[in-house]
């Protein structure tokens, strides 16, 4: 009941604060409209577009919407696709920064699994790596997927190693976690392909009672009913937390690179301490909304 009331009552903030921004036009809102649109900003869709803070370019862009056919496929089954989110001239730069941001990581942020190489807080790791967690069309999927105030988790640069076997089907989070419903999002820095390593998912598994551990006797099989979730590089990838999913075998010869990240209801513990580890430059340049999803 409590998490209803905060939703209706930050919809209603978000309601002001976008009654107040198009009474102003372009002109920069004042102090306490800033402060609604700060509290507020993740709660809306498409309208956030009108808002404009200290006159800075506009927070959501035409063209970036969560369409209705997405939606449709992320509430059916489970995740979506979303191609070409960011242009072919973003993702070369998003790629040094992100093999340099690797190269450069301290040991305690690096870990080494069986398959992959992951590397943690990359909200900490360069300019370039902004907007990735504030994509418009990523914050109306979280809305779809948490259904109340929510804040990032984590964010990480996951890279699959050349030659790396199935990995087993999962879910990220239990449904008697205070950190469900999980959105999770991957953005693709390098294609996905079947070859490569492409995420595998069930489609209608977050609706299932069940994780697979329970019910699969060996979850690096293939299941009947799975589907690759394939895109170019700089497509987004979102799905729920509960959605059966996993990485297929890497085949080809070169890595296959990712950020990936996950958001959780605002109550819940996120997987990084961001305000523990905010870096003066990084707040510096953070915007009210980027502020308000790390909840710093």
């Amino acid at each position: 009941m409590q998490h209803r009331q905060t939703w209706k009552v930050q919809k209603q903030v978000f309601t002001r604060a976008l009654q107040t921004a198009q009474r102003l036009g372009g002109r920069v809102l004042s102090i306490h409209s800033r402060r609604a649109a700060r509290e507020a900003c993740v709660l809306g869709g498409k309208h956030l577009r009108h808002l404009r803070v200290r006159g800075a370019r506009q927070l959501l862009s035409e063209g970036h919407e969560f369409r209705s056919d997405a939606a449709r496929a992320l509430r059916e089954d489970g995740f979506v696709v979303l191609p070409g989110l960011m242009p072919c001239g973003q993702v070369e730069r998003l790629r040094r920064a992100y093999d340099a941001a690797a190269a450069s990581a301290v040991a305690d942020d690096v870990r080494v699994g069986s398959t992959t190489t992951r590397v943690n807080d990359f909200v900490n790791r360069g300019v370039e790596f902004d907007a990735v967690y504030v994509l418009p069309a990523l914050l109306e999927a979280c809305c779809q997927i948490v259904g109340r105030p929510f804040k990032l988790s984590s964010l990480h640069a996951r890279t699959l190693r050349p030659h790396s076997p199935m990995s087993e089907l999962h879910v990220d989070v239990r449904r008697d976690s205070t950190d469900w419903p999980l959105a999770g999002f991957i953005l693709m820095i390098d294609e996905f392909r079947p070859d490569n390593g492409a995420t595998r998912f069930v489609p209608g598994s977050h609706r299932w009672p069940n994780d697979p551990e329970v019910v699969m006797p060996d979850r690096r099989a293939g299941h009947d009913g799975q589907v690759l979730a394939c895109g170019p590089a700089g497509s987004l990838l979102v799905f729920n937390g509960s959605a059966w999913h996993g990485h297929t075998a890497n085949v080809s010869g070169g890595p296959r690179r990712s950020l990936q990240g996950a958001f959780i209801p605002r109550d819940g513990r996120a997987g990084t301490d961001f305000s523990a580890r905010m870096r003066p430059e990084t707040l510096a340049r953070l915007a009210p909304l980027a502020r308000y999803v790390l909840a710093v």
